[in-house]
This record gives structure tokens, C-alpha cells and sequence, in this order.
């Protein structure tokens, strides 16, 4: 009986995109961003042409150096939007997801998931949950 339910929950993650479930998981629909006012895009427009190229480059350099720092402090977990909460409930549910959310890629430790989570169900579990709870 195991086994058919294994086999569904893997067509299901396989004709479904990644990208979709995490959207659909991850994003509560009250803080769904709408785009910015035209007025204020267009103010920053106008205030950004009016710079010097010295100051322009200066902040290109900011921006670069913001990005940078977003991309490491995601990567060492601390990014605002990770809900330690929600991933261990997923990674009850669904183990793969929950590490992919984690990760933010498919890397070594999705696909070892995922193996573990077709094979034995609880060893995908419990590697998923190590892997979320692991790196605090």
C-alpha cells in the first residue's frame, strides 16, 4: 500500500515545477508585493539620470555590495524570509521540497532527500529535518 502512495507523491513532484510549489508554500498571499507606484519609479528614474557618472558608479558600487551581501547572508541561512517553522512542517510532508526551499538550489543534499524519501520515507524525514536544523 506504501509503495503506490510513493510512487504518486514522486509522478507528483515530478510533473510538478519546483518553482510553483515553493511559490505556492513559501508566499503568503497577504505578503504578496504589488509594483510600485509609476510616480515614485519614475522620481527615482529622473533623480538617478541626474547624477554624475562618478556618483552613478558610486552607486552601482553600493548596489553591487548590497547584492553581494544578500547573496551571503542567504546562504548562511539568515535571510529574511526563511521560516524555520513552515520548513520542518514541510519537511514532515514533503522532505525535498523542504530541503530545496532550504538550499535554494538542487544540489547533493536535494537528491540525497529525495532518494532517501522514495526509498524509506522516514530517513528522508530525518535526513530533510538535519539538514534544515543542522546548520543553526
Amino acid at each position: 500500500m506504501r509503495k503506490p502512495l510513493l510512487l504518486l507523491f514522486a509522478f507528483f513532484i515530478a510533473i510538478t515545477p519546483i518553482t510553483q510549489l515553493s511559490a505556492a508554500i513559501v508566499v503568503p498571499a497577504s505578503s504578496v508585493s504589488t509594483e510600485p507606484d509609476p510616480a515614485t519609479v519614475k522620481a527615482a528614474t529622473d533623480a538617478f539620470k541626474s547624477l554624475s557618472k562618478k556618483e552613478k558608479r558610486e552607486k552601482a558600487k553600493e548596489v553591487n555590495k548590497e547584492i553581494k551581501a544578500f547573496k551571503a547572508s542567504k546562504k548562511a541561512g539568515n535571510a529574511a524570509e526563511t521560516n524555520t517553522l513552515l520548513l520542518v512542517i514541510l519537511a514532515i510532508l514533503l522532505p525535498p521540497l523542504a530541503v530545496y526551499l532550504h538550499q535554494g538550489e538542487i544540489n547533493s543534499k536535494f537528491w540525497i532527500s529525495l532518494l532517501l524519501t522514495l526509498l524509506f520515507w522516514l530517513p528522508g524525514v530525518i535526513y530533510a529535518l538535519v539538514v534544515i536544523l543542522g546548520n543553526k
